[in-house]
């Protein structure tokens, strides 16, 4: 695949506002292996190559092993996530794939419960954030392991 469009280049302010969000995220209180895998598994789900190698380099960098890494895309089919994990996870699907029935009740108050209000807000923008640049990434063909 060739890249189509450096975004970054053409117009940068779109990487200031994307970085200002990822800002954000780093000041977050979940555990820094958590957030990786939210954006892994949101960018497996939007198809986004560059994100899903970029994230799963991060996430070894963390510690992260290659087990969970690689079960990441059925987790709900594996002992390998913690509760908290699998309700962070569920819940970034929801908001990812919001157009099939929105973040529904069971899904929110399981996250509720689990996480609390402040980090269920923390997961639905890390989840918000990964989404903005996946659609960066995708439709200007960022190649993995290049851009």
């Amino acid at each position: 695949m060739k890249s189509r469009l450096s975004i970054k280049a053409v117009e940068p302010g779109i990487y200031q506002a994307m970085a200002a969000a990822d800002q954000q995220v780093k000041g977050f209180d979940i555990d820094p292996k958590l957030k990786e895998l939210i954006k892994v598994r949101v960018s497996q789900i939007n198809g986004c190559g560059y994100c899903i190698d970029y994230h799963s380099k991060d996430s070894l960098k963390l510690g992260e092993t290659p087990q969970r890494l690689f079960a990441l895309s059925a987790w709900w089919e594996t002992p390998f996530f913690t509760e908290e994990e699998q309700a962070a996870l569920k819940l970034a699907e929801e908001v990812t794939l919001i157009h099939n029935q929105g973040v529904t009740d069971e899904t929110y108050k399981k996250a509720l419960e689990l996480l609390g209000e402040k980090k269920l807000a923390q997961v639905i923008f890390i989840a918000i954030t990964i989404n903005g640049w996946n659609r960066i990434a995708i439709p200007a063909h960022m190649v993995a392991g290049v851009d």
